[in-house]
């Protein structure tokens, strides 16, 4: 029985592993479609998401079955509500990865974009973001899930610099409300997958030290 349930465990990462990967190349092919205005590769990364969908359900229903049937305890639960809630951050990863894709459809199209601002280096940022916080869940660094949670109020700084120079353009006349808007939307959908990034970095974290770190709990004192 017991041999049984670590199959089970290493199942369950393995289906995690291969979510992982999936996401993390829709996210980065999501980026490469609007900084090489590869509007091919932008409608490959919004038809790749169903195959994420599909594999979020399959990891839920192996989480349920494990839960239900193995009644597991201490690290190995913690395992499987990391599991849980990193698969569902992981599939929100890969819908922003579709909306920064449908926005650079439109953006690619566009005669009057010049310049994507700061969202190269913003897009860089949170791509290693990502792949840090899965190199800690695989390898099970909690110190590199920590520096990665750092890094989330400086992709907030740039989705707020973003917005500011396109409003700016905008109120001149020197730049489109549409295709600014479109830019908008995808230093946003940036600064959403750098949450969840974070998010998956506080799972790390709570899988390995059986700590919250979620909202700063670590710096709030007891009153």
């Amino acid at each position: 029985m017991e041999r049984h349930f670590e199959r089970e465990l290493e199942g369950l990462k393995t289906m995690l592993m291969k979510m992982a990967s999936i996401a993390e190349d829709n996210f980065q092919n999501g980026i490469r479609s609007l900084v090489e205005k590869d509007s091919r590769l932008a409608e490959q990364v919004i038809q790749a998401d169903v195959r994420v969908d599909a594999l979020e359900l399959e990891i839920d229903n192996a989480v349920v079955d494990i839960l239900a049937l193995q009644k597991p305890v201490a690290s190995d639960l913690r395992l499987i509500i990391a599991a849980q809630k990193i698969n569902n951050d992981l599939e929100r990863i890969s819908d922003h990865a579709v909306n920064i894709a449908q926005s650079a459809l439109t953006l690619n199209a566009s005669t009057h974009v010049t310049s994507l601002l700061d969202i190269p280096a913003m897009a860089e940022m949170t791509r290693m973001m990502l792949r840090d916080a899965l190199d800690a869940f695989l390898h099970l660094e909690p110190d590199k899930a920590r520096a990665v949670c750092k890094q989330d109020d400086q992709i907030d700084e740039l989705n707020r610099s973003n917005a500011r120079q396109v409003i700016g353009m905008i109120s001149t006349k020197s730049f489109p409300v549409e295709e600014g808007l479109d830019l908008i939307r995808v230093s946003r959908n940036l600064e959403r997958v750098a949450d969840l990034t974070t998010n998956i970095a506080e799972e790390v974290v709570f899988l390995t030290q059986a700590r919250s770190i979620k909202h700063h709990a670590e710096e709030k004192k007891p009153e």
